[in-house]
């Protein structure tokens, strides 16, 4: 379960909240137990209030409290690993080696890097792969995989991606398969044929959703007989994290996205 469609129930450690009903971080997973008896989740870093040790070890104590693990963490940062400008790749470099120590302290095996846009240049394979070589090296070390998604339109196309990982070329880096986002930008050629691509790469976690609001407003539609099709046919084994992304009730729209994954899958 991703606690990115809980953000609007989720404490948000950048404003200051006057609603105490809202939810903790490091007691999500007891949250997401209770509503949907689900004990993995994947937390998204904008919801954590820091990633220093002594708060990762609050996470793990509550994790293990509520008899849950993490699947993932969805890493989003601010410097993209192909600007032209060195000190920015490094930044990028740094920041996913960080998530990669609270990874291996709350004893999970997998994180989502972002590649956001550089504002000095177009998508770089070249300049993209040799950051990413560096932190999945490290990534190697401590057991964990780092995944790529397609999100973003311009920096993470899921072409893109695909021929990223292949440039990169080892185990540990992977392709996380968002079933919406490429959707609601561009033709549905090009989304399922990226699916299709990225699913060829994908190991350890995809994204489901059924809706997500597209480029002019409007909601888009995933087709989902046709992209759990291409999830079979590439017979992925990993997590399916619920991610829905649409206006409305988050609760009742989770419920509903478990009960049609759990038919596509039967």
């Amino acid at each position: 379960m991703a606690s990115y469609p809980f953000r609007n129930f989720v404490v948000d450690p950048g404003q200051v909240s006057t609603t105490s009903s809202k939810i903790e971080l490091k007691d999500f997973a007891a949250h997401v137990g209770e509503r949907f008896n689900i004990n993995k989740i994947e937390p998204w870093t904008g919801h954590f209030p820091s990633n220093d040790r002594k708060y990762i070890d609050q996470f793990r104590s509550a994790l293990t409290k509520a008899h849950a693990t993490v699947a993932n963490i969805a890493v989003d940062g601010e410097h993209s690993p192909y600007a032209a400008n060195r000190e920015e790749r490094e930044e990028a470099m740094a920041f996913s080696k960080q998530w990669i120590d609270a990874a291996v302290t709350l004893g999970t095996h997998s994180i989502r890097t972002n590649i956001p846009d550089a504002k000095d240049s177009k998508p770089d394979l070249e300049r993209a792969a040799a950051t990413l070589s560096e932190v999945v090296e490290y990534a190697s070390r401590h057991d964990v995989v780092v995944n790529l998604e397609n999100d973003n339109p311009v920096s993470e196309d899921p072409f893109f991606l695909v021929e990223l990982i292949g440039k990169v070329n080892t185990p540990w880096l992977r392709a996380l398969p968002d079933f919406g986002n490429t959707l609601a930008h561009f033709d549905y050629d090009h989304a399922y044929r990226g699916l299709d691509a990225m699913f060829a790469k994908a190991y350890s976690i995809c994204h489901v959703k059924e809706m997500e609001v597209g480029r002019d407003g409007k909601l888009v539609h995933v087709d989902l007989e046709r992209t759990f099709g291409i999830l079979k046919r590439h017979e992925y084994q990993g997590y399916l994290s619920m991610e829905w992304d649409s206006p409305g009730d988050p609760y009742a729209g989770t419920r509903d996205l478990i009960d049609k994954t759990v038919k596509y899958l039967s």
